[in-house]
């Protein structure tokens, strides 16, 4: 059985970020939100959704960087002062796994080479078959009702 870890990204890019003014965010696309629900807005750094109150960015942010047919970017939410997550192999966070989701597999050259829609609670399952695959070179996991990146999905070293 494949063995795979769920990967944040990284803070450091984002940090900054947080001292733009709303005129400064706009110029870039984004915006500050504050949670009014939990869950409901996750945060793809930390890969926790955020509490009612707490202080976040909308952006846009291309998860698909690779110069292929699939380069591509969506919304993204990053809470204030995230950090990823210390997840063991194999580990589906509760963010994660209480969301319908989108599991896209990639090979190298970055062309997908399957997708499939699952529940959050399947996820796990899902991302072992896709991994039995020896194309599959990494996954990325979407939200498939609002349709935005969640995470990166490798084969665990």
């Amino acid at each position: 059985m494949s063995s795979f870890q769920l990967l944040g990204l990284p803070a450091t890019p984002f940090a900054a970020l947080f001292e733009l003014s709303p005129a400064q965010l706009a110029a870039r696309g984004a915006r500050r939100v504050i949670a009014e629900t939990n869950p409901g807005y996750p945060c793809r750094v930390s890969l926790a959704d955020a509490e009612v109150g707490e202080e976040l960015l909308l952006l846009p942010y291309e998860h698909q960087p690779a110069d292929s047919p699939y380069r591509a970017s969506g919304p993204i939410y990053v809470r204030r002062n995230a950090q990823p997550p210390a997840l063991a192999a194999g580990e589906i966070p509760a963010a994660i796994r209480r969301r319908l989701l989108s599991v896209r597999a990639y090979d190298a050259g970055h062309l997908m080479v399957a997708a499939e829609v699952c529940e959050g609670a399947q996820v796990a399952a899902q991302i072992r078959q896709q991994f039995h695959n020896p194309q599959v070179a990494y996954i990325h996991l979407h939200n498939a009702r609002p349709g935005c990146f969640a995470c990166r999905v490798e084969r665990a070293a």
